[in-house]
């Protein structure tokens, strides 16, 4: 927590600095675009192609971040200092961020676009707090963006009707997204739908999907797996027969690697299915590095590795799949 007090001093400062101008803009004739600042690429991507030149857009975590673990840094602060609009996605999933937005709600709107979900639309973990991975289900993840571009609207009331026009037409390509997993997974032999990953960012995929989705570590990459979770996971695999398990690009392959050493002690041969994106999206200007691509990305190397059928290049043709995939092409 020391390295809090080390950031606590600047951010107040600039809070102070932009505290008076906060209040009045909304007041104000916009002769400039927007200032955005969000938390996760996520959010930020979508709210880019959304807001056009209307807004300036930009995420502070970038490819392969853990924004479990992701501390604000000096430069942070002054970016989200000098926003006029801030989104992140809450649930406790910025858990280490908390106190730095909560600090910036005084002065500006600081939204938690998963939070502005009916709560009986989250999942829940055994310990009741809400899985916070809301984005790997694309429907759920429309009805909160729907609510970053009302406070969108609310900052910019002269471009309302571009928002809101522009944002039907981004919402038209997630549903055109859902058909495309809904095809490819279905497309997956029944008995081979169980998706084992690094920890448990896919629970919302899996419910959208008819996936069983098993995580080594928790909801939260800061929990650690132990060894007779691990132990059990080998079991599992060797039982079911699950040809693949599934890195992804943000958390550390260890455990993953021992699952896959513990099956082969066991006679049971696993491969990695391939790299999946769960709390970051993939390169800034890769199609992997889009909303649209990161999901596309991930059910197009699921269903193939699980022996489903799919395109090499996914849904818009664009994505580079290794043709070593475990599935049917």
């Amino acid at each position: 927590m020391a390295f809090f007090g080390s950031v606590v001093t600047p951010l107040v400062a600039a809070l102070a600095l932009f505290a008076a101008t906060a209040a009045i803009a909304p007041a104000l004739a916009r002769d400039r675009p927007l200032t955005v600042v969000t938390t996760i690429a996520q959010i930020g991507e979508p709210l880019r192609v959304i807001a056009g030149d209307r807004a300036e857009v930009k995420s502070l975590l970038g490819e392969g971040v853990d924004p479990h673990l992701y501390r604000p840094t000096r430069s942070d602060v002054i970016r989200l200092a000098a926003a006029d609009v801030v989104f992140w996605s809450g649930l406790d999933l910025e858990v280490q961020m908390k106190d730095t937005l909560g600090r910036l709600a005084a002065t500006r709107p600081v939204v938690a676009i998963a939070e502005r979900l009916p709560p009986s639309l989250l999942l829940t973990t055994p310990g009741a707090a809400h899985d916070p991975h809301v984005w790997m289900d694309p429907d759920l993840w429309r009805q909160a963006l729907a609510a970053a571009v009302e406070t969108l609207a609310g900052a910019d009331p002269e471009g309302d009707e571009f928002y809101r026009t522009r944002a039907q037409a981004y919402f038209a390509r997630l549903g055109e997204l859902n058909s495309y997993i809904h095809t490819v997974v279905a497309s997956i032999p029944e008995s081979a739908r169980t998706v084992v990953t690094a920890h448990d960012a896919f629970n919302y995929f899996g419910a959208r999907y008819g996936l069983d989705v098993i995580g080594i570590q928790g909801i939260s990459t800061e929990s650690e797996a132990g060894l007779a979770a691990v132990e059990g996971l080998v079991t599992l695999l060797v039982e079911r027969r699950i040809p693949a398990v599934f890195v992804e690009t943000s958390v550390p392959e260890r455990h993953i690697r021992a699952l896959i050493e513990g099956a082969a002690a066991k006679g049971h041969t696993v491969i990695v299915g391939g790299a999946l994106f769960s709390d970051a999206m993939g390169a800034p200007g890769s199609w992997e590095g889009t909303y649209i691509g990161m999901l596309d990305h991930n059910a197009t190397i699921l269903a193939r590795a699980l022996g489903g059928t799919a395109p090499a290049g996914g849904l818009a043709g664009r994505l580079a799949v290794p043709a070593q995939s475990g599935g049917r092409q």
